[in-house]
């Protein structure tokens, strides 16, 4: 490896930041791999632990292609992989940083044993507790820690103190402190235990120490701090010294833009629609509807055909005459067909005339039946209506 800096300034390679298809600033490229953020990426350029090609690099202002191979302290820059996101509950005592110049135990001392190499979503400080977010994704790390991005980080505080509750309201106006302007913070009062009291904290901007401060500028010793949530993501139940990964469908549902600030809403879907979709069997042609008839029919109504000599009968016929309709009109010649007789000739009666009875009245003592000795049926005497409905439920 050649000891002499990259002139940055004289090669064609200190371009401006260029998009993924043609490169990327080596910030970049460093914060993307997981091992810093842009800032901390910049210093190790200017301090000469970053090599591209064998050159070290002397300016940040550098872009790396597809392709270039990228040594940082000796060691290759490993592939970026896909962002992934976790909470972890930060107990107090541990400094938020990858390497402390006064020896003290960091948060990354106590990570486990597993996990990739990780990058902090802002800091906390040393006596500060809760949940704090990493992530293997430098640029991830830089996007939720950026004012811009919108996401309120709420605080439980412990004060010792009197607490003033209109001055707790005037901060929503956003204080200054030493020359310094604070963004608005809403802070309400949740209870007092003697000489103490639990806050309610949520601020937007989160500058160094800000809570402490401005508690301070209020008369009020804050005594214990904890995070409890930052922006969606909370703290829960989650316990001390715990890590747990958020699942990846729900980072890329809560930073969208992130993965896709062209566009809007979720990651754009993939071609050829959904999963679902492209799988779908495909459905069979359905029949062009009949022609509807008669006056309730909306579309044009057909005539049947009809036969020559005949004439259609009553409303028009669906379709075309069949055989078994009735013809009208002149009957055709010819001999008529005879009927079939029944069997034997047909029992004639001559009527009577007048009112005379219909036959002789049978002697006493002859059976009474249905038949009569003249040979016709006898006549019986109309039941009342009570009586036919009995029979007719017996039967």
């Amino acid at each position: 490896m050649s000891d002499s800096p990259i002139d940055t300034d004289s090669t064609p390679e200190a371009a401006p930041e260029a998009g993924p298809e043609t490169g990327e600033r080596i910030a970049k490229r460093l914060a993307r791999a997981g091992l810093c953020s842009r800032r901390d990426a910049e210093r190790w350029v200017e301090g000469g632990r970053v090599s591209v090609n064998g050159q070290v690099l002397a300016s940040p202002a550098f872009v790396v292609r597809p392709g270039d191979l990228v040594v940082v302290d000796g060691k290759p820059l490993p592939e970026p992989e896909p962002a992934r996101l976790w909470r972890y509950h930060k107990p107090a005592g541990l400094v938020t940083t990858a390497r402390d110049e006064k020896g003290r135990t960091t948060v990354f001392d106590r990570l486990p044993p597993d996990l990739p190499r990780v990058v902090s979503v802002g800091r906390l400080d040393l006596t500060t507790e809760g949940l704090l977010l990493l992530t293997n994704d430098g640029e991830l790390a830089r996007y939720l820690e950026l004012p811009t991005t919108g996401w309120t980080r709420r605080y439980r505080v412990r004060v010792h103190g009197t607490v003033d509750e209109p001055r707790l309201a005037a901060l929503m106006k956003g204080p200054t402190i030493d020359g310094v302007k604070y963004g608005p913070i809403e802070a309400t009062l949740d209870r007092v235990t003697g000489s103490n009291a639990w806050l309610s904290v949520s601020l937007k901007e989160g500058k160094n120490r800000e809570i402490r401060k401005v508690m301070e500028a209020m008369d009020l010793q804050v005594t214990r701090l904890i995070r409890v949530a930052y922006g969606p993501f909370q703290l829960g139940k989650l316990e001390e010294g715990a890590v747990e990964e958020v699942p990846k469908r729900v980072v890329r549902d809560q930073m969208a833009r992130f993965f896709n600030p062209d566009g809007e809403g979720d990651a754009p879907k993939p071609a050829g629609g959904t999963a679902s979709a492209r799988h779908k069997p495909p459905q069979r042609p359905r029949a062009a509807p009949k022609p509807a008839d008669g006056p309730r029919g909306q579309g044009p109504k057909t005539a049947a055909p009809r036969s020559e000599g005949h004439r259609n009968e009553g409303p028009k016929a669906k379709g075309p005459r069949t055989a078994g309709l009735k013809a009208e009109g002149p009957k055709a010649a010819g001999p008529k067909a005879a009927r079939p007789k029944a069997d034997g000739p047909k029992p004639f009666a001559p009527k009577p005339a007048g009112n005379t009875p219909r036959g002789p009245k049978p002697p006493e003592g002859a059976p009474v039946g249905r038949g009569r000795p003249d040979g016709r049926q006898e006549r019986r005497p109309a039941r009342p209506a009570s009586e036919r409905k009995g029979a007719d439920r017996r039967r």
